[in-house]
């Protein structure tokens, strides 16, 4: 396998890359056993993407145990992993909201109609997932030209994730204040219903993916040169933490309860993390 000196522009740490691996082996291993009990399987992409996230920094331990003569192999795996696995954050992010949507019954309060809002969504959230994959696959190659190119793709595809985020969160914010101003009649009749819990888990979520993205846009507008590529502790702050976070989010706050609740009686939902609890007639046992 081909060695080089000029993959990173620092030491990577060996230490750093085991604790994350170790972090996000723990909430991605919850997360399998949540998403396994109560079948809530809008959440798959995210779980894939916890799992993204755990072989990258694995890989990241191995190319950081090579320093300096390091090859190319496990380089490119845990760039890619690392680089693309909020986009799959993001894809259960939009599902989750189309399913809070159609609990409430507030299709007509949504800007766009819940048949084409995850569609939207997703859609350009695996266009802007296969630009950086594409790019980080680029950015493999020797030549300087490859690196730039590799560089441009992703950016592009970090632009398009960063504008369909803020189009996904001023939709979502439309619908939450059109529905707390005139609540529809499933809200009346059952105002139990824990729908804006989900609402302010799906916005913290979705403020540490955005601030995430657009921490790697000014990453790879400033090139290999810049300061943010020269200092590994911007990857961890800026990355490897909020996605970690974001995980965390949705594994205390889980979606399930809203499967459950669309499901209806004997469909089951996690509360406490790691609890499972059956729902009957809308309550708990």
């Amino acid at each position: 396998m081909a060695v080089t000196t000029n993959l990173y522009n620092y030491y990577p740490s060996v230490g750093a890359a085991i604790f994350f691996a170790i972090l996000f082996g723990i909430i991605t291993s919850i997360h399998t056993y949540q998403l396994i009990r109560t079948r809530t399987w809008f959440l798959i992409p995210l779980l894939v993407g916890g799992y993204f996230e755990l072989a990258g920094y694995i890989a990241r331990t191995l190319s950081a145990q090579e320093t300096p003569n390091w090859t190319i192999g496990p380089f490119i795996i845990q760039h890619l992993l690392i680089l693309v696995a909020p986009a799959l954050f993001a894809a259960s992010i939009y599902m989750e909201l189309g399913r809070i949507i159609l609990l409430v019954h507030g299709e007509k309060q949504s800007i766009i109609s819940r048949k084409w809002l995850t569609k939207i969504f997703v859609g350009g959230d695996i266009g802007s997932f296969l630009a950086q994959a594409i790019g980080a696959g680029s950015m493999a190659g020797h030549s300087q030209s490859a690196v730039h190119t590799g560089q441009t793709i992703i950016i592009c595809g970090l632009v398009a994730q960063i504008l369909f985020f803020f189009l996904f969160i001023a939709t979502a914010a439309i619908f939450h204040l059109r529905i707390h101003t005139r609540p529809t009649q499933k809200l009346l009749s059952e105002p139990t219903i824990p729908w804006q819990k989900y609402m302010f888990a799906l916005y913290g979520s979705s403020f540490l993916i955005l601030i995430r993205c657009l921490f790697r846009l000014v990453e790879y507008a400033q090139g290999r040169d810049g300061s943010l590529m020269s200092h590994e502790i911007f990857l961890y702050i800026f990355d490897s933490v909020l996605m970690w976070g974001t995980m965390v989010i949705s594994a205390v706050v889980h979606p399930s309860e809203i499967n459950a609740l669309l499901k209806g009686d004997g469909a089951l939902a996690v509360r406490k993390v790691v609890y499972i609890y059956r729902m009957v007639s809308n309550m708990a046992v």
